[in-house]
């Protein structure tokens, strides 16, 4: 095992307990991934067709988990095995993309605990950050649906988004999804079996 895949298997080990325990203490379960424009995954137009304003761009993307340096959060492995799939709907107004608007947003993550839907708004940052063209903008969504077991929740996130194509920059976000159990607080056994699942799954990243 190299020292990189070394450090990885400790960190997801290390982010299992972490997850674990908070379930444990309050039921709720907090999953942390990132999305990346991708043509395999099209963006599903059922999910938009659901959307309560009228979408005129459509987004659809895979779901990769980053890992991150326990001392500083800082992300180190962006993570390249897919491990679900999403669609964005979102309507825009002004292409010049002025800082400071707020974008209607609407999006269904599908991840192996189920497929979670939220709507909220993305308020755009700037459009000049690192080159002109390119957009950054932070996301606030509450969850309206949710798979059985869940009662709700919320999800954020930063986001890029690339309109004008330019090289070397890709269209995607970085997310954490905060749901609640419907009243479910897992035992000492399911957390076990979580962790070993969570160090099976680092080993495999090697």
């Amino acid at each position: 095992m190299s020292r990189i895949h070394g450090g990885a298997v400790a960190v997801l080990g290390m982010l299992a307990v972490v997850a674990v325990s908070s379930e444990a203490r309050a039921g709720e379960v907090v999953y942390q991934f990132r999305s990346e424009e991708d043509p395999a995954s099209p963006p599903d137009p059922a999910v938009c067709a659901q959307a309560p304003f009228a979408v005129n761009v459509k987004l659809g993307g895979s779901l990769y988990v980053p890992l991150h340096r326990p001392r500083d959060g800082k992300v180190v492995y962006e993570g390249r095995r897919r491990v679900g799939s999403a669609t964005a709907c979102v309507r825009l107004t002004d292409p010049t993309f002025p800082p400071g608007q707020q974008v209607p947003f609407y999006a269904r993550f599908n991840l192996p605990d189920g497929s979670f839907t939220a709507l909220g708004t993305c308020t755009l940052v700037s459009n000049d950050v690192p080159q002109a063209g390119l957009v950054l903008a932070g996301c606030a969504l509450r969850l309206v649906e949710v798979p059985a077991g869940f009662v709700g929740g919320t999800v954020s996130s930063t986001a890029v988004f690339n309109p004008a194509r330019l090289p070397g920059f890709a269209t995607g976000s970085y997310y954490t999804l905060y749901a609640y159990r419907d009243g479910h607080h897992r035992d000492a056994r399911e957390q076990w079996e979580a962790w070993e699942a969570a160090q099976a799954e680092a080993r495999a990243e090697e």
